[in-house]
């Protein structure tokens, strides 16, 4: 079998050790390449670096922002719910809630969960900053939106212990049945939460 040339193999190696993507999906990607005209190699080339020299963490946050601006503009945002702080893992869990449009607080970026089997503990999550937020403004909610996960649900369960001497509204983001699901199709842990998270009818 014809061996690939050094520099096609380190371009599938690189996107081979991408999250959810195979070797399958690295070669077409990379032999697209090869293929393509050669602005699109460039612009992607140029964002891979920009993504780097361009952006950061929120100093109040930790969601990602651009570099020079320090703060990101949800935290800057005059028109945010100041009273509410909602808690989650990464910074695309920010962009999941901004698009429902439901949510009009601001937010803070753990950048993880807590992980005993990884070797992840608190002091290796913005767990610290959270707390300081929390003693340093008159928050009167925090909603807990970690992942339907062990991890996330022992993060959560972590941080609501660690709240409860304060006097604030701990919330946790409601977890079961999907809208337009049928009870059928849902696996047993669903329908527990869904079971353990019912509502009165109003």
């Amino acid at each position: 079998m014809q061996a690939l040339p050094e520099p096609v193999k380190n371009l599938v190696d690189a996107f081979s050790r991408l999250p959810g993507i195979g070797p399958k999906t690295a070669s077409r990607l990379t032999f697209y390449l090869l293929r393509a005209p050669e602005e699109i190699s460039q612009s992607l080339s140029q964002a891979l670096v920009g993504i780097k020299e361009e952006t950061g963490l929120c100093e109040v946050c930790f969601n990602i922002t651009r570099k020079d601006t320090h703060i990101c503009e949800i935290c800057a945002s005059d028109q945010r719910d100041r009273s509410t702080l909602c808690v989650v893992e990464e910074p695309l869990d920010v962009l999941a809630i901004e698009k429902t449009a439901g949510y009009n607080g601001l937010y803070h970026v753990l950048h993880g969960v807590l992980s005993p089997i990884e070797g992840i503990g608190p002091e290796d999550l913005r767990i610290q900053e959270l707390y300081q937020r929390i003693n340093e403004n008159d928050f009167r909610e925090i909603i807990l939106a970690t992942n339907p996960s062990m991890e996330g649900d022992a993060t959560a369960m972590y941080l609501h212990e660690k709240l409860a001497n304060k006097d604030l509204r701990v919330t946790r983001l409601a977890l079961g049945l999907p809208v337009g699901g049928d009870l059928e199709y849902a696996d047993q842990n669903t329908l527990l939460r869904a079971l353990a998270g019912r509502q009165d009818l109003t």
